[in-house]
């Protein structure tokens, strides 16, 4: 028997003609549309990860924090104390391309669910943001509206957004990323799964109602962006935040009744997701019957009800008896709570429409025996990136004390400095954060723009004994141009560096959540991107003890050129990552503290110019080899920035990252409102520009209290050996920062430049 759609009809669904065989193959009959639809998105990249699942499978998993990995909505860590925290990022890049605004917020809305479907209460939520350079006015449309987003989201549901990133780079004007991150401290005794269970238990819809609003997400969030994807608003969902938090309270209060099974967020694929996953999961079947959801809309056809992703609804199934008890609680906070149908033994997913079967399918070759591609790696790199590691910084003008020619003008080492503290990826991103309620809830510690990363005070849960001073420190990190002139180890740094800004608060990392944000996995290059930064997360997380609790993949993000060609953005593999801070009292921040402070380099190893910001910023090159890490001196380095701050001893502590030495002792001035005096030793065959911008892992700048200078150089030669030195001393000299009599600037024309970098670009 022919099919009964066409090849372009099966296309739209994002199905290959292969796949659709398969599909024929185990239902052993064609088809119908809502379960053509059914297949689609959940055989998209978006929800089963098709080709990226093998290579998730190297990344380590397990430790002696891990209570729950991969698999669940979230990860969960122990903090000790019967303290536990969830986490989890996920995307929402294209929906934010097409409709920024309602694309941001409803991402922010998504991870939050993740969060509290566990049991857990939101507390804290970051972001990573990528956009095209603010010159061109649909970025700075896209940007603006994406913030908006968040903001509009994060404020109203009353959930601190408190750290994150976000950078400027050509290679994402078609397509941004945005990436959300949400923590939350569980409330529940027991964490709750999404496994389904209980033969004959009810399975209840709970929380908005079913619109046509979000259709087909996951597929559209698993295609290459055209001309066309304007067409697409309808796949991007519409949130409510103030019913997302009546939501959240229902929710917790529902899980402690112990009453609840099993729970899932009707995020990605909606209806057909969290029926197939709960029931796979559970090695059960649910019935589900469409008549009992509560709809906004008439006319609704099973393939709208089954694709929508109408924001704010969960699916729980509940213990046989207690529906009403579950339903008042729903009630009681103006939400809705049916029953719509219940666990069978049958491993099946059967949904009812006006009385008839409208759609059957195995719940295991939707939610798990679903394609998996093996895709054969490059026998060596790209010729982009062996054309790239060819780069020599001989290259480069030759510097000299007082500066360098760039483009044919001489410009000095000040000029220089100012100039990358104008780059939007370096400056100031006060535009973005300050439209952020970060200090809802009254736990944040180090608000935005004054650590390198967020610390979050954990309060006692219900009057339960614990230490009042126990705190978790949380970050997103990714250098992006690292990542695509070398994805092993750009991805390797990623997660060195989150680490590392962890360290730098004085938390001890302790867990992963990654977003994996790469172009088309059918491109050999994106293959090889994706198969390298996957291997790279793989061995640091080996290395830093940072196990993988989850995240997200979002691949085929590229848009097409005017020659229809594929353009694909930066590998970009986000790193989240928790920490855990035992004495909230004894942390610190990246700004000077105290005039008279001694100021230490951490890590004194070589720096280099390839990959960096001065060679893109400056110089217009994006060349080279990113840093390599070594992860023995990493742990060390990390070590005794921690102690430090643990014993009251270091006063102030910041990574150097992008724009080297010089732009880290600028952001340490700017942000601590002092200047210091520099005099740093380098080696005879490094070039002024490359100790002054050169970038590389493993270096922290840390003062320390003048008090405390024996105990801590005596500390340091124990853990470092000779690899530190003593470079300054904060304050002095009228508030300017001089570094080795080549930068000397005022700490407030730095910070002018620093500070209004991007609110004059989007006024322009």
């Amino acid at each position: 028997m022919s099919s009964p759609f066409s090849s372009q009809e099966i296309a739209a669904e994002g199905l290959k003609p292969e796949e659709y065989t398969e599909i024929v193959k185990r239902l052993g009959r064609h088809p119908n549309k809502a379960e053509l639809g059914m297949f689609g998105v959940m055989w998209s990249e978006h929800c089963c990860y098709k080709n990226s699942r093998p290579l998730l499978k190297q990344f380590p998993t397990q430790g002696e924090r891990i209570l729950v990995g991969p698999g669940e909505n979230a990860g969960v860590v122990d903090l000790g104390n019967g303290l536990r925290l969830a986490f989890k990022i996920e995307s929402h890049n294209h929906p934010s391309a097409i409709e920024p605004f309602q694309g941001a917020a409803t991402g922010v809305g998504g991870i939050l669910r993740d969060i509290f479907t566990m049991g857990a209460r939101p507390i804290a939520s970051l972001n990573s943001l990528r956009f095209g350079s603010l010159d061109n006015v649909r970025t700075r449309r896209l940007f603006a509206g994406v913030v908006e987003g968040i903001a509009h989201y994060g404020n109203c549901v009353g959930v601190p957004t408190v750290g994150g990133e976000v950078y400027f780079d050509n290679a994402y004007s078609g397509n941004p990323l945005v990436n959300a991150m949400a923590l939350g401290l569980m409330e529940t005794p027991e964490i709750v799964k999404s496994g389904a269970s209980g033969i004959g238990n009810p399975v209840l819809y709970v929380g908005s109602t079913t619109g046509r609003d979000g259709m087909g997400g996951a597929s559209f969030a698993s295609a290459e962006l055209t001309d066309q994807s304007m067409d697409d608003r309808p796949a991007v969902q519409v949130g409510d935040p103030f019913l997302e938090k009546s939501l959240i309270e229902a929710c917790l209060e529902a899980f402690k009744t112990g009453a609840v099974v099993a729970a899932q967020d009707m995020g990605a694929a909606g209806i057909t997701c969290s029926t197939s996953e709960m029931a796979a999961k559970g090695g059960v079947g649910i019935v589900l019957d469409l008549d009992q959801i509560p709809v906004r809309e008439s006319g609704m056809v099973p393939y709208e009800y089954l694709l929508s992703e109408s924001q704010e609804r969960m699916l729980f199934v509940a213990q046989k008896g207690r529906e009403k008890e579950l339903i008042e609680i729903f009630e009681r906070w103006g939400l809705h709570a049916v029953v719509a149908g219940e666990v069978i033994a049958d491993p099946i997913v059967r949904i009812l429409f006006q009385g008839e079967i409208a759609a059957e399918i195995p719940a295991t070759a939707l939610a798990d025996d679903t394609p998996i591609y093996h895709r054969e790696l490059l026998s060596q790199a790209p010729e982009y990136a062996q054309k790239a590691w060819q780069w020599s910084v001989d290259t480069l003008p030759n510097p000299n004390p007082t500066g360098i020619e760039i483009k044919g003008k001489f410009s000095t080492w000040n000029e220089i400095l100012l100039h990358l503290l104008d780059t939007p990826s370096i400056a100031s991103k006060r535009w973005v954060y300050r439209q952020y309620d970060h200090q809802v809830q009254n736990n944040t510690l180090i608000l935005p723009g004054g650590g390198d990363a967020a610390v979050i005070r954990i309060r006692p849960i219900d009057a339960k004994p614990v230490d009042s001073k126990i705190g978790v420190a949380a970050t997103t990190d990714c250098n992006s141009r690292y990542v695509y002139l070398g994805p092993y180890q750009g991805a390797a740094l990623a997660v060195a560096e989150a680490a590392r800004n962890l360290s730098c608060v004085g938390a001890e990392p302790l867990a992963v959540t990654d977003n994996l944000n790469f172009g088309s996995p059918e491109n050999a290059i994106g293959y090889w991107q994706l198969a390298e930064a996957c291997r790279g997360i793989a061995e640091a997380c080996q290395e830093m003890n940072t196990p993988v609790t989850g995240g997200n993949v979002s691949l085929y993000n590229e848009t097409l050129d005017s020659q229809g060609n594929p353009q694909p953005i930066y590998p970009t593999p986000v790193i989240g990552m928790v920490g855990l801070i035992p004495d909230i009292t004894r942390v610190c921040g990246q700004g000077w503290q105290a005039n008279g402070d001694i100021i230490y380099l951490l890590g004194d190893c070589l720096p280099t110019l390839g990959a960096s910001e001065y060679l893109a910023a400056v110089h217009g090159v994006v060349a080279g080899k990113p840093p390599q890490v070594d992860f023995e001196l990493e742990k060390r380095v990390q070590q005794s920035c921690r102690y430090g701050i643990r014993q009251g001893w270091v006063n102030s502590a910041h990574d150097c990252a992008e724009g080297g030495l010089a732009v880290t002792l600028a952001e340490c001035s700017i942000s601590g409102k002092r200047g210091a005096q520099i005099q740093v030793s380098f080696a005879d065959n490094l070039r002024l520009d490359e100790w002054l911008f050169g970038e590389s892992a493993s270096r922290i700048v840390v003062s320390v209290k003048p008090d405390f200078k024996r105990v801590w150089e005596d500390y340091l030669r124990d853990i470092l050996g000779d690899q530190w030195q003593e470079i300054g001393v904060v304050g002095d000299e009228g508030d300017r920062l001089k570094i080795n009599d080549l930068i000397d600037l005022s700490v407030d024309e730095m910070t002018d430049f620093w500070a209004t970098a991007i609110e004059r670009r989007l006024v322009s």
